[in-house]
């Protein structure tokens, strides 16, 4: 009979279930093979410990996922970690309540942030005035220019030196298109690559109060006489069939993988899908730049996005997003990331793993990105924080589009794109004052 309650008792000990794991919910918007690597985090994570789960989910495009996550706080919901797109930290810095500082979930947990083993450009634009970091830089990307080896073979240009000033990209594409390509150079985010990031990489503002870092007064300034000179001379490309405007967004890659286009302005997260498409060989070069400009170059910005904590959750649940920052911050994980993906390194440990294991050498210019962003940031070139930017985006698109079509100049474009922007920034300004 004791056998026999021993036996019952084993069974009922063996029948219980084993201690619950926390579920962390994860929205994010990556698609195709980068959503086969956000699930791949989340598996290597889940697989080094025992007490939390990561859940990530497709919540769709950017904007969608951060307006699906905001509908979801207000109803008590929310997940607990949401991927923001660069253009969106403003909005989130002023979501008061809403968020928990990714420095703060670290350092609760026991972690520690040091904010010198991160690459400045990248964890910088992240960062409150105090030095606490908001959220965690996830997909970082930065603007680059890719050029077709082999097109520029044919066009008698040496392939493996890439044009580095504006006046020199000018020279190739007129030989491009002599040789008979019919898309000797288009862009991608126009508005990121030669408004916002040109700006920095010229070491001039493009928005007052230190683009925005200084505070929510500040406003457009993206009228210079660099930015008119700039438009006006894509605008004569467009012209002459040197330039051609593919679309807004990322609507310019395909046309550069395809081998349509020749060279393209474009995210250096595009290197994974180039590398699987083309049929042709491919470099990777930096943004051109105007010599005569003082302090060009400086540094590219960011783009991509980062992580953010979502308020109102159980204590012990932020231990479980602490621990998953600090696995996606473990340096062989970044630099698989790295490599993988063509995103930043976010650390220079990863950088510099990357760099030992040879990766740059048998891939050349895969360094590219991370060199231009490595240099000394300014007031100028720190990066662009602006509330409604999302708004301020689709006003660049709108009125580029009106240059391209020769309907009206640089000038005029430039004019009106500040004055829109400005009212957006206003609008911001007013939602916002505390």
């Amino acid at each position: 009979m004791k056998l026999q309650l021993t036996a019952a008792a084993l069974a009922a000990v063996l029948a219980l279930p084993a201690q619950a794991q926390t579920e962390i919910q994860w929205w994010h918007s990556m698609t195709g093979g980068l959503n086969d690597w956000v699930v791949d985090l989340a598996n290597g994570f889940n697989a080094s410990q025992k007490d939390y789960k990561v859940v990530p989910t497709y919540k769709g495009q950017y904007g969608e996922a951060m307006a699906a996550a905001i509908a979801a706080y207000r109803a008590g919901n929310a997940p607990h970690v949401l991927q923001v797109f660069e253009v969106g930290t403003a909005t989130m810095m002023a979501s008061k309540g809403a968020i928990v500082p990714a420095g703060k979930v670290l350092a609760d947990a026991g972690y520690k942030f040091d904010p010198k083993a991160y690459i400045s450009a990248v964890v910088g634009y992240y960062t409150a005035p105090n030095g606490q970091m908001l959220s965690y830089p996830f997909n970082s990307s930065t603007t680059i220019l890719n050029y077709n080896k082999d097109a520029f073979k044919a066009a008698g240009l040496d392939p493996n030196k890439p044009p580095t000033t504006w006046p020199e990209l000018v020279l190739a594409a007129g030989k491009l298109k002599a040789s008979g390509h019919k898309c000797p150079f288009t862009t991608s985010w126009q508005g990121w690559t030669q408004l916002e990031s040109f700006s920095t990489w010229h070491n001039t503002l493009f928005a007052t109060q230190n683009n925005g870092f200084g505070g929510t007064s500040t406003r457009l300034i993206t009228n210079s006489p660099l930015h008119v000179r700039h438009i006006e001379n894509l605008a004569n490309m467009a012209k002459q069939g040197l330039f051609v405007y593919k679309g807004r967004n990322n609507l310019g890659d395909a046309p550069f993988y395809s081998g349509e286009c020749a060279m393209a302005t474009a995210s250096s997260s595009t290197y994974a899908s180039i590398k699987k498409n083309a049929k042709f060989d491919f470099g990777i070069a930096p943004l051109p730049y105007y010599p005569d400009v003082p302090g060009a170059p400086q540094n590219t910005i960011i783009g991509g996005a980062s992580l953010w904590t979502m308020a109102g959750k159980p204590a012990g649940d932020y231990k479980g997003v602490a621990a998953f920052f600090n696995y996606l911050s473990n340096p062989e994980v970044q630099a698989k990331s790295h490599q993988r993906t063509g995103y930043l390194p976010i650390t220079m440990a990863a950088f510099e793993l990357t760099e030992k294991s040879g990766f740059y050498k048998q891939n050349p210019g895969t360094d590219t990105a991370v060199n231009q962003m490595i240099r000394k940031t300014t007031d100028k070139s720190r990066g662009i924080r602006l509330g409604n930017f999302l708004q301020i985006r689709a006003i660049e698109d709108e009125e580029l589009e009106q240059v391209w079509a020769g309907k009206k100049t640089a000038k005029e474009a430039l004019d009106s794109l500040v004055k829109r922007g400005n009212e957006e920034l206003e609008r911001f300004e007013k939602a916002n004052k505390s």
